[in-house]
């Protein structure tokens, strides 16, 4: 059984792990296996927007597209926060008509993601990426259909063990984002966390795998 890494920037080519690697529509590149792409909302350009969404819907058709994104709403930034909002829904609803799960990038407005994700009728599944939050947070979003990775934040901030522990076996993935460390590392301390061993970590995670993607054709 192999790692799934649920959202990476970049590609390792190691032979026991299968990574969703993001992509943006105007960087794409058809080298990669497995990929989510989306518009980042760092990355709205007005200008580009059209064709960036002409782009994603293209590649929602291939079949090593496996998510939309990541893509979200990011308070912390100088973009038109409701510019950011009207990119988001657009993807979500494409989301939506393609059946494809959705990487979840969100700074500092849950709330909003909620109230969208209710007002679209977003059955599709939210991956909420890179989490770093407290517990009652985490357990709203659960309750709002929502899947939780953790990746760089657990290995950096202890205090997330309760919140990581706190998840539902069936609704966490784990993932290295940007960070330099493995995915294997990251596995090791699920694990050691959890109380259970990295095959049993692994098997869980194959499990939430075969859920979310199940309409896709990839095992891991």
């Amino acid at each position: 059984m192999q790692y799934f890494n649920l959202h990476t920037h970049s590609n390792s080519n190691q032979p026991d792990v299968v990574e969703l690697v993001n992509q943006y529509p105007h960087e794409f590149t058809d080298l990669i296996a497995t990929y989510s792409i989306g518009i980042h909302p760092w990355f709205i350009v007005d200008e580009r927007i059209v064709s960036d969404l002409a782009i994603l819907e293209s590649k929602l058709r291939e079949p090593g597209c496996l998510a939309v994104g990541e893509c979200g709403l990011d308070k912390r930034i100088d973009i038109s926060f409701l510019l950011q909002q009207t990119v988001f829904e657009r993807q979500l609803l494409l989301a939506e008509q393609y059946q494809k799960p959705v990487v979840i990038h969100c700074v500092a407005a849950f709330q909003e993601l909620i109230a969208i994700k209710k007002r679209l009728k977003i059955t599709v599944p939210f991956l909420i990426h890179g989490y770093s939050k407290n517990e009652q947070l985490a357990k709203e979003l659960v309750a709002n259909g929502c899947y939780i990775s953790f990746g760089k934040y657990l290995l950096r901030m202890p205090q997330l063990e309760s919140v990581f522990c706190a998840i539902p076996n069936d609704l966490f993935f784990l993932e290295t984002d940007t960070d330099e460390q493995t995915i294997q590392e990251v596995y090791e301390l699920a694990a050691q966390y959890k109380g259970l061993s990295v095959a049993q970590i692994k098997a869980l995670i194959n499990t939430n795998f075969k859920t979310v993607f199940e309409s896709q054709q990839i095992t891991i």
